[in-house]
């Protein structure tokens, strides 16, 4: 039976798995990021983390088929370059390169949202599916897009950067620069923006109730004043949920994947976000009432779908 290595580097974590052939994983290594550092401390915790995977589990390199890792930015497969990314400050690094000459494993890279979507569709909520889209709805909007259960990037593995599609004309500031991108509207930062206005605006709320001041709000806040029967909160989720359904349908109508797939912190809220979603979706899928809309579905597999969609894309070497 094959079996496959996947990194899931993020800002805070190495998490690195050893995964079946089924995406089952079937061991777990865990080491501190340490974004601050240097590249070159990282990298060796990288490859640490791989050597500690095959020790504990008493294996060889010799019985892994590939290595696969999944990066917070812009990555080129095809080149085996992480053109960029943020939170660790790396630019044009050749990663595929220095971890096979440092594992002496076949190595490749993904943008870590495409990982955690292949992930699902490997062994997760998608897993019924051939094509999928993941939105990550946290800090801002995460996304990946899956096709013949292959990670498509566009080019250069520049694309699929859905939180960042032109939503409103000069419309409120996003965190890449540019203004009215999707997750100034619809991530859980524009949740929380949006709900301590509407405090603001309604002293009377209920809202003031679950947060007494909007330095605790979070994206929870509206959820738990709508449970209450708060008519502020429920104001607030059903314009974001509007928002949210909005760009989604415009993904829909653009590239028809099968399922959405919803993970980040909103996602938690499960059906009742995605009982009231699923009908606004429909509204903006062209031609809805001939072709049914894709499935919309909660995220399972939570911090385990990039070490799985990692690991697995060793499966189209």
């Amino acid at each position: 039976m094959a079996q496959y290595i996947g990194i899931d580097l993020g800002g805070t974590n190495i998490a690195t798995g050893l995964v079946s052939e089924s995406g089952e994983i079937l061991h777990k290594v865990s080491l501190p990021t340490g974004a601050g550092r240097g590249t070159e401390e990282i990298l060796q915790d990288m490859v640490r983390s791989v050597h500690l995977c095959l020790e504990q589990t008493h294996l060889t390199t010799e019985d892994i088929t590939c290595l696969g890792v999944g990066v917070p930015g812009a990555v080129d497969d095809s080149i085996g370059m992480v053109l960029r990314t943020s939170n660790l400050n790396w630019c044009q690094l050749p990663l595929t390169q220095i971890l096979q000459e440092r594992t002496n494993l076949p190595v490749r890279l993904a943008n870590d949202a495409d990982c955690a979507a292949l992930g699902e569709v490997i062994a997760g909520s998608a897993s019924n599916y051939d094509s999928a889209a993941l939105l990550t709805l946290g800090t801002g909007i995460g996304s990946g897009f899956i096709v013949d259960k292959q990670v498509f990037t566009g080019w250069t593995g520049g694309g699929t950067e859905v939180g960042h599609i032109p939503m409103v004309y000069g419309g409120e500031p996003c965190g890449c620069g540019n203004r009215g991108c999707f997750e100034a509207y619809a991530s859980a930062t524009a949740l929380i923006r949006q709900t301590k206005r509407a405090m603001a605006a309604n002293p009377g709320s209920m809202l003031w109730q679950i947060a007494p001041t909007t330095d605790v709000v979070n994206a929870k806040t509206p959820f738990d004043a709508a449970q209450m029967g708060d008519s502020v909160a429920l104001a607030v989720l059903d314009q974001y949920m509007e928002y949210l359904a909005f760009g989604i349908g415009g993904i829909v109508n653009l590239l028809r994947p099968q399922v959405i797939i919803l993970g980040g912190g909103v996602s938690n809220q499960g059906e009742n976000l995605l009982v009231p979603l699923r009908v606004k979706v429909a509204k903006y899928c062209y031609a809805s009432k001939l072709i049914d809309p894709p499935q919309l579905v909660k995220a399972t597999l939570g911090n385990d779908a990039g070490i799985i969609g990692a690991a697995m894309l060793g499966l189209n070497p």
